[in-house]
């Protein structure tokens, strides 16, 4: 039987071998001829231009394709990858830290699944909208998103100071572990017509043609990201065609003729339209919300076939005076690791962050007021102590109100 099994076992790895073989010969070639292609656009060589790009390229990619799905048929369970997969990292890691497999997808599994309380610790009051994008991401990571588009799209719909750009950063600490892995793009740079060539890269022939365009090698340099597209409003028409493509196939080609995969990314676009009339749906059933908004958004300008491209669109309300001092506690948290540095604990009274709070808040400007606040009465007041030799390493800090006023006591 051992001898069967064998046997057998073989002559798969044959079988799968030589298609593998003939892929990456393939995919040699066909970086060869791009690379041959570039060169040609470079020299301006029309005739060679051509037979790359309507002859070779394509005949390489389709003979590609085909080794690729008789590769599938071949059988469920390949002996051989050209990619490796989170199994496969999972297995590694697992074979590394001596935790079975089964416990690391456990801990992704239930890190999906508390998603909302995750992004509670940054984002304070808009549960609907935690709600929304965690099910959303859940849907994706399940497989049951379409594969050929990006994880998610939002377009998040609200005041300034609410915590719009605040939850995508949180969302890009959640899902690659890095708050760095959003690429943030302000759209009042691209209202003019030509300027969606800084987004996806200038045609060969035109200034700029080998830097690459600000979106586009953005993703190709980090395919894992989440992409943040600020005031989408203001962005030109010719933006418009370009985003419609990314939301529908997953993909751009850049200036250079290369393509770039969104399959890998989020994409959250923020907008202040609405402020005026968003206020009216309060209340209401969040269906209802959606089809009245989506059809106010196509009023204000926004195409239709734009709109239903996005997956949801999310509504943000204003912070009230009672959820600011939980965005005290998550302003001054920040500030705890740098004072953690030279062993300097930081307390502060509960009369203290309704003081903070009551400062910070602002109905027209969110909660953007406070950090300017936390600033000057309470970064402010260490830093002068820091360096006149009242507060030391390791000394205890605590800041609490007297006769309606901060003071500052020193424990050394």
């Amino acid at each position: 039987n051992l001898s069967e099994q064998l046997h057998s076992l073989k002559l798969s790895l044959e079988s799968e071998r030589e298609p593998v073989e003939t892929i990456r010969k393939l995919k040699k070639e066909l970086e060869g001829a791009q690379v041959e292609l570039e060169k040609a656009e470079r020299e301006y060589n029309l005739e060679v231009m051509a037979r790359l790009r309507y002859g070779t390229l394509p005949e390489l990619e389709r003979h590609i394709a085909d080794m690729e799905s008789k590769l599938i048929n071949l059988q469920s369970a390949r002996m051989l990858k050209e990619e490796v997969d989170s199994e496969d990292i999972a297995e590694i890691v697992s074979k590394w830290t001596h935790i079975p497999v089964s416990k690391l997808m456990e801990a992704e599994v239930q890190k999906l699944l508390t998603m909302e309380d995750n992004l509670r610790r940054r984002v304070v009051g808009q549960e609907l909208a935690l709600q929304v994008i965690s099910d959303a991401i859940r849907r994706s990571r399940a497989g049951l998103q379409d594969p050929h588009r990006p994880l998610a799209s939002f377009l998040f719909l609200g005041p300034t100071g609410v915590g719009k750009t605040e939850l995508a950063r949180a969302l890009a600490e959640f899902l690659f572990d890095n708050e760095q892995a959003m690429v943030r793009i302000d759209m009042s740079e691209y209202m003019e017509k030509h300027s969606v060539s800084r987004l996806i890269g200038a045609p060969p022939g035109y200034i700029g043609y080998d830097e690459g365009g600000q979106l586009t090698e953005a993703v190709r340099r980090h395919p894992y990201s989440v992409i943040l597209l600020d005031e989408i409003e203001k962005a030109a028409p010719e933006v418009f065609n370009v985003l419609l493509q990314l939301l529908d196939d997953g993909r751009l080609t850049d200036g250079q003729g290369r393509t770039v995969d969104f399959k890998n990314t989020v994409i959250i676009m923020t907008s202040n339209v609405g402020n005026l009339w968003l206020h009216e749906y309060d209340g209401m059933d969040e269906d209802e919300i959606q089809r009245t908004v989506r059809q106010r958004l196509r009023e204000e300008g926004f195409r239709p076939e734009f709109v239903n491209r996005i997956d949801e669109v999310i509504i943000f309300h204003k912070i009230t005076r009672e959820q600011m001092k939980n965005i005290v506690d998550i302003q001054v948290n920040r500030l705890r690791p740098r004072l953690d540095e030279r062993h300097i604990t930081l307390y502060l009274s509960d009369a203290t962050k309704d003081l903070l709070a009551n400062e910070g808040y602002d109905p027209q400007f969110g909660a953007r007021p406070l950090k300017r606040v936390i600033q000057k009465e309470v970064e402010n007041r260490i830093a002068r102590g820091i360096l006149d030799g009242t507060i030391r390493d390791g000394s205890a800090v605590e800041l609490d109100t007297r006769d309606g006023k901060l003071v500052m006591e020193v424990e050394k």
